[in-house]
């Protein structure tokens, strides 16, 4: 067990007579403004530190986090007080190297960080400050939308991805289509990748579509489309960056006062401008089922879908609704169906129709009473699918074409309920090699 850290240097190790554990435990992270470590520093660090029995990490961003830690040992006995100053005085004799190199030139000690609560929290920051993100803005990615209809590039035949673009290749592709560039700062945070840059969105709805796709060699193409092109890790990116643009777009006045709201640069949230109302982002939490009899699952379809496609029934939560009742209640509505058993799968955000909250659980009817009884308001069709004609569905790649579409094909591999389908195949895959 590693023992906890202060921020004052090398102030942070303690008795650790409580968890009947020793070691030692240091983090250091220094802030982008101040110098990294050059590569013969680091090796020197590490190999004078292995030397104390101590191994040795660089890694996480912004800056550098270095961790160093000493192996363990549970004692029989909790330890005295003399065995623990014995213990710090060792630890604090070993470290002398690492703290003569760190300190004298000015690094700062705190706790360590992963890369991934760096990214977190380096988007926190600059949700918070507008500086940072204007900043961040010069030196990041931008996707853009015309009228809410992303911006993409064929990668291969059936496959596509969205543009990252960089600040000034959006400052050139705005200047030769007319506009001044200040549509820069309309920009909306969406994340920041693996590779730590700051990801943002862009409308540029009043500007000509085919020039801007021209100048960037790509196509405009609407997310429902696109949805089934796109790659798996990208489809997500897009429906968020679609799904704040919408929700910046018609939150434009407060609903209290009708004065006009002010976002903030990042865009994660708005403010009116007479009152002290802040108003943030919102899904709309939606429960999709995947429900079962044991033998078969059960797929529907509205009539706003493309034709033969077939998927989990879903519907709004209500308010005040549990995520049971909401549950319950549609497949009752919907198919006449009541449910008993029910499994939480995952979650996800779906950009249609206003950026809803899935939330995806599988569900069991007893076989005995599995009869149908289907609304046409609410659905066009349902019926039972065995595990031989989901296995033939999902041989069709999604979407079919026109020309060749068959009876029944089923949602894109990133959507929750081809996840739902996948899982319940997988459980009867099973259950029939027992």
């Amino acid at each position: 067990m590693l023992l906890p850290v202060t921020t004052e240097p090398f102030g942070g190790i303690t008795d650790s007579r409580s968890t009947q554990s020793s070691g030692i435990a240091l983090g250091f992270y220094s802030e982008p403004s101040v110098r990294r470590l050059t590569g013969k520093q680091q090796r020197r660090v590490v190999s004078q530190n292995q030397e104390n029995g101590l191994s040795g990490e660089f890694s996480g961003y912004p800056g550098l986090s270095v961790g160093f830690t000493k192996e363990a040992v549970e004692p029989e006995q909790p330890f005295h007080s003399s065995q623990v100053q014995s213990m710090i005085q060792s630890s604090m004799s070993a470290l002398r190297p690492l703290r003569t190199l760190l300190f004298g030139e000015h690094y700062s000690l705190t706790r360590f960080c992963s890369g991934f609560v760096s990214r977190m929290r380096y988007i926190n920051r600059l949700k918070e400050n507008d500086a940072a993100c204007l900043s961040a803005l010069q030196n990041g990615h931008i996707f853009l939308f015309h009228r809410l209809i992303p911006l993409l590039q064929c990668s291969d035949p059936e496959t596509f991805r969205p543009i990252a673009l960089t600040y000034s290749e959006v400052q050139s592709v705005l200047h030769k289509c007319g506009s001044d560039g200040s549509l820069l700062k309309e920009s909306i945070l969406i994340g920041c990748s693996e590779q730590n840059h700051a990801q943002f969105c862009l409308d540029v709805g009043e500007l000509d579509p085919a020039a801007i796709a021209q100048n960037c060699k790509g196509t405009f193409m609407d997310l429902r489309k696109a949805f089934f092109l796109l790659e798996g890790a990208e489809a997500p990116l897009v429906a968020k960056a679609q799904a704040l643009l919408q929700w910046h777009q018609i939150n434009r006045f407060c609903g209290a006062t009708g004065q006009l709201t002010q976002r903030n640069q990042a865009g994660s949230q708005r403010a009116c401008s007479s009152s002290s109302i802040v108003y943030y982002p919102k899904m709309s939490p939606v429960v999709i089922v995947l429900v079962s009899d044991g033998k078969r699952c059960l797929l529907g379809r509205q009539s706003s879908f493309p034709r033969g496609l077939y998927s989990a029934l879903a519907g709004f939560c209500d308010m005040g609704e549990t995520l049971e009742e909401a549950l319950r209640r549609e497949v009752a509505e919907e198919v006449g169906l009541e449910v008993q058993n029910i499994i939480y799968s995952s979650s996800q955000h779906w950009p249609f129709p206003h950026s809803s909250f899935m939330l995806a659980c599988h569900a069991t009817v007893s076989p005995a009473h599995s009869q149908l009884n289907v609304d046409h308001l609410e659905l066009e069709d349902a019926r039972w699918f065995t595990e031989e004609e989901i296995t033939c569905a999902l041989q069709v790649k999604a979407p079919p074409w026109r020309d060749h579409r068959p009876a029944v094909w089923l949602p894109p591999k990133h959507a929750v309920a081809h996840r739902l389908i996948m899982e319940w195949r997988e459980q009867q895959h099973s259950q029939d090699t027992e």
